[in-house]
């Protein structure tokens, strides 16, 4: 019969420095994307405000590692769920309803983008 013996050493501070960089990542990546979705004009626009001041990161639930794009116009949902509406592309050439749906895996064209932007901001707050 072998015995085996073995002593685990936690890096503590290290730990809780990688758990802050995921946290930090997250928000970066959250960021990321509501700014490329606003740069591919794919918001139904009229005067911007839906876009620009009405859509936020919340980061409410960040520690359970989720964050969240928020619209606080009343209407967002009713045009988000509706793409049959015919929006009007002269602020915004692409305009559409669900908005999003480029960036949600599988189908979306951009889908790779969130996991890749989180990649990158991770590397560079733990120069990993």
């Amino acid at each position: 019969m072998i015995k085996v013996n073995s002593t685990i050493k936690m890096n503590l501070p290290k730990i809780r420095e990688l758990t802050d960089a995921q946290t930090l990542a997250l928000a970066m990546t959250a960021e990321a994307l509501h700014t490329e979705v606003v740069q591919a004009q794919v918001f139904p626009r009229d005067t911007g405000k839906l876009q620009n001041e009405s859509t936020f990161v919340d980061c409410s639930q960040i520690r359970q590692g989720r964050v969240s794009l928020v619209s606080t116009e009343p209407y967002a949902r009713r045009l988000y769920f509706h793409p049959e509406y015919r929006f009007q592309t002269r602020e915004n050439p692409h305009a559409k309803g669900e908005w999003y749906e480029d960036w949600i895996p599988p189908n979306g064209p951009a889908s790779d983008f969130a996991p890749e932007a989180f990649k990158k901001f991770y590397k560079r707050l733990t120069k990993v």
